[in-house]
C-alpha cells in the first residue's frame, strides 16, 4: 500500500517552511532547489525525495497554504454560524488570507507564481474556484437564498460588488501604512461597508443563518477536497 512521504516527516516540514519563506521574499523564479535545501539544512537530493520537481514543491506549498486558509474558514463558520453573515464573512476571508505569505505574494501579481498555479488544466480549474470572484459566485447565491442579502439588487451585481470590495480591501489591508491615522480598524470598516452595501434591513432568523452556514461550509469543503488531491499529486509516493 503506497504512503505519501512528507505527511509525517520533520525534514519535509523544514523544506516547506524554507520554501515558503524564500518564495515570499524573492518570488518563484529566483528561488532554486539548492537554496531551499540549504535553508532547510538538508541535501538537494532530500528535497527531490519528497518532490520530484521544484514546480511540484511550489505547487504543493501553495496548495497547503490554500488548505490552511480553507480549514480555518470552515472551522470558524462551523463554530459560529453568524460568521457567514456578509459583514462577518468578508473580514474573515481577508484577514485569514493575509496571514499567508504566499497569498500576499499573489496580491503583488507574481506572474511566475500565477503561471505555475495555472499550468495544468485541473489545477487551473481549482485555482479559478479559489479566487475571491469565484467564491463570491458560489457563496452569494446561498446567502441570497437564505435571506442574508437584500433583494432589491440583481444577484450578479451583488456578487461583483462583493468581489470588488474584497479585492480593494485585500490590497489596502496588505499595506497597513496606507490607512490614514484617523481611520478605524480596517476589518471594522470593511464589515460596515459590506453591511451597508449588501445586507437587508431585517435581521435574518437564526435558522436561516445556520442553514446558510451549513451550505457555505459545504462549498468550501468541496474546494478543500480538491486541494488535498493536488497535495497528494505534488509529492513523490513510496511503497
Amino acid at each position: 500500500m503506497s504512503q505519501l512521504v512528507g505527511h509525517h516527516s520533520h525534514k519535509a516540514a523544514r523544506i516547506l517552511d524554507s520554501a515558503r519563506q524564500l518564495v515570499a521574499d524573492h518570488g518563484v523564479r529566483k528561488v532554486t532547489v539548492s537554496e531551499i535545501a540549504t535553508a532547510a539544512g538538508v541535501g538537494k537530493g532530500t528535497v527531490y525525495l519528497y518532490w520530484p520537481t521544484k514546480e511540484g514543491l511550489i505547487l504543493g506549498l501553495f496548495a497547503r497554504e490554500l488548505l490552511a486558509f480553507l480549514e480555518e474558514v470552515i472551522a470558524r463558520i462551523t463554530a459560529d454560524p453568524a460568521a457567514v453573515l456578509p459583514r462577518n464573512l468578508a473580514p474573515l476571508l481577508i484577514r485569514t488570507g493575509l496571514r499567508s505569505p504566499l497569498a500576499r505574494r499573489l496580491t503583488t501579481k507574481d506572474t511566475d507564481l500565477l503561471r505555475l498555479l495555472t499550468e495544468q488544466a485541473g489545477d487551473r480549474d481549482l485555482f479559478d474556484r479559489a479566487q475571491p470572484s469565484a467564491m463570491c459566485q458560489a457563496v452569494m447565491p446561498i446567502l441570497r437564498r437564505h435571506g442574508l442579502l437584500r433583494e432589491d439588487r440583481p444577484l450578479a451585481d451583488q456578487s461583483y460588488a462583493m468581489h470588488a470590495v474584497l479585492a480593494g480591501f485585500g490590497l489596502a489591508m496588505s499595506d497597513p501604512d496606507s490607512a490614514p491615522p484617523s481611520a478605524g480598524d480596517p476589518g471594522d470598516v470593511l464589515a460596515d461597508t459590506v453591511a451597508l452595501l449588501l445586507e437587508p434591513a431585517a435581521v435574518p432568523a437564526e435558522q436561516a443563518v445556520t442553514a446558510a452556514a451549513d451550505d457555505t461550509v459545504a462549498v468550501f469543503c468541496q474546494i478543500r477536497d480538491a486541494v488535498l488531491d493536488i497535495i497528494d499529486r505534488s509529492q513523490t509516493t513510496q511503497q
